[in-house]
């Protein structure tokens, strides 16, 4: 059957943006209306009116009190309270009884960020995912940014990240400063203790790629060997744990963030096993950052997604295109879907850091 391009063009309007719909984002997106909100007092912890109001991850302006007035705390599926410090946005699981919340659409604009409209590294590039992308280019831009315009990074980061040897350029990217903070699960920080105590990662010898006999118990060991001295800070402390990716996270003082999961073993002290206190704690230093890079972890990366405004990019890299797609397509529009193994996109990532070093070097001595 042959589409017309205005058939197709129309079809493609339909693509998810953080889990609205394009054409239904558009009826809202920079309109110039002077409605009042209609706001509704809540009746019940926990439970708001039908007509209520759901959040994009767009900059979204209300009209109240005769002004347009930003709401703050900006993300996708929360509600939009009204108290005396503003509009701000609220989980569902936090509004409480007596809380103002903006219900149907009357009142409210959506508008899109004004820096996406600025000339910048990664303004070539769009959420499309392709593994024949130019991978080094976006690492190129990715080092310039961290490099000389001082960004704040946040790494989700899977346990393959281990597994693939990126540990050590992860490591690197810790020791000089460039992460801001790590979130991960509890598979990612046993890895890594795992290999840095007895130097294999899921049973695997590091150095030969040979299964090691034992091996199977050594993650358990790791996270018995935390357990004797209460945390991973106490462990590194007593020196025990002497290098690796959290071991760099607590003597450069990166903060990092543990969620647990049903599947976990332990798990360690440090993980946070209460999933509201985990997004919450993910949230704060999400909401902080200029870019999210994403290694891995399709699961924490999604969750990450959702959390964003528009206005923060983040970067998805996957050996597995299905993953990044997913990562895409459940609406994270400010992606940047890179397909590669990620301990190889860590390294050309350290290596690109150091030519930049280099360079500047080179200036000085001439």
């Amino acid at each position: 059957m042959n589409l017309s391009f205005e058939t197709v063009k129309s079809r493609l309007n339909y693509q998810l943006v953080k889990g609205e719909f394009k054409m239904e984002i558009n009826k809202f997106k920079n309109k110039n209306i002077n409605k009042n909100i209609v706001l509704k007092k809540v009746e019940q912890d926990k439970h708001v009116p039908d007509d209520f109001y759901s959040t994009t991850n767009y900059k979204t302006l209300v009209f109240y009190n005769n002004k347009w007035t930003e709401v703050k705390k900006q993300r996708m599926d929360a509600l939009i309270v009204i108290d005396e410090q503003g509009a701000s946005c609220k989980k569902l699981r936090d509004i409480r009884k007596g809380d103002m919340v903006v219900c149907s659409d009357s009142g409210v604009k959506i508008l899109k960020d004004k820096n996406a409209m600025v000339e910048d590294s990664f303004n070539f590039m769009n959420s499309s995912v392709s593994s024949e992308r130019r991978n080094n280019i976006i690492i190129k831009d990715l080092a310039y940014e961290l490099f000389y315009n001082d960004k704040k990074l946040t790494v989700v980061a899977g346990p393959v990240v281990v597994h693939t040897g990126g540990d050590y350029y992860l490591s690197e990217l810790i020791k000089g400063n460039y992460v801001s903070s790590l979130l991960a699960g509890n598979a990612l920080a046993v890895h890594d203790i795992e290999k840095n105590l007895f130097g294999t990662s899921l049973g695997v010898c590091a150095r030969s790629g040979k299964v090691t006999h034992n091996g199977y118990r050594n993650h358990m060991r790791a996270i018995n060997q935390v357990m004797e001295y209460g945390s991973i800070k106490e462990t590194v402390e007593a020196k025990i744990l002497r290098s690796g990716i959290m071991y760099e996270s607590i003597k450069n003082h990166t903060p990092f963030v543990l969620a647990g999961s049903l599947r976990d073993d332990g798990p360690l002290p440090d993980t946070i096993t209460d999933m509201i206190e985990a997004q919450e704690a993910y949230n704060k230093y999400l909401q902080s950052s200029d870019i999210v890079l994403v290694l891995g972890s399709m699961l924490h990366g999604i969750a990450s997604g959702n959390m964003l405004p528009a206005k923060i990019k983040m970067i998805c890299v996957d050996i597995n295109s299905a993953v990044v797609t997913k990562l895409c397509d459940r609406g994270s529009s400010q992606t940047i879907g890179i397909v590669t193994d990620v301990g190889l996109f860590l390294n050309l990532l350290v290596y690109e850091i150091e030519s930049l070093k280099n360079n500047i070097g080179t200036r000085l001595a001439t």
